[in-house]
């Protein structure tokens, strides 16, 4: 699984010009799903995540988690994220999961995620949307579980 986390201010999607999942301060998240992956790789990614210190103390260090100050996330499938441009300049897309492990391991993701104490708001699997993000920052991270993976990790 890949995220690119983002340090929210505010952030929606919106979906055939309805807005179906936004937050306030929260974290934005891009969630894509690798056609590798497992019901491990999402409840390890959400207990990162929820734990995921960008957000600042009263110093101004990067130090707090949307945990621990109880902020919400906002996640949207992408797997546009698994796309390969090694090969020319047109993405290859073999590396995402099919649809149904993809929409499982999504799913799955954002199960643990709430499990893990966040507010979670969400867009659609396989639809359409225009994600609104106001980076607040900016910060933004990339989490790769695959990397995890290749690093003998568990």
């Amino acid at each position: 699984m890949r995220a690119v986390v983002q340090r929210a201010a505010r952030a929606r999607v919106v979906v055939d010009g309805q807005a179906v999942g936004q937050i306030g301060p929260g974290l934005a998240v891009l969630l894509g799903v690798a056609v590798d992956d497992a019901e491990h790789d999402a409840q390890y990614l959400a207990h990162k995540l929820a734990r995921l210190r960008i957000f600042s103390d009263d110093t101004g260090k990067l130090n707090r988690s949307a945990l621990e100050l109880g902020l919400p996330a906002l996640v949207v499938s992408q797997f546009t994220l698994l796309g390969d441009t090694t090969g020319g300049n047109r993405p290859s897309f073999t590396k995402a999961a099919p649809l149904e492990l993809g929409e499982r391991l999504y799913r799955a993701f954002i199960v643990a995620l709430r499990a893990e104490g966040l507010q979670v708001e969400e867009g659609i699997f396989r639809a359409m949307m225009q994600f609104e993000v106001v980076n607040d920052g900016p910060v933004t991270i990339i989490i790769d579980t695959a990397e995890r993976r290749a690093g003998g990790a568990p």
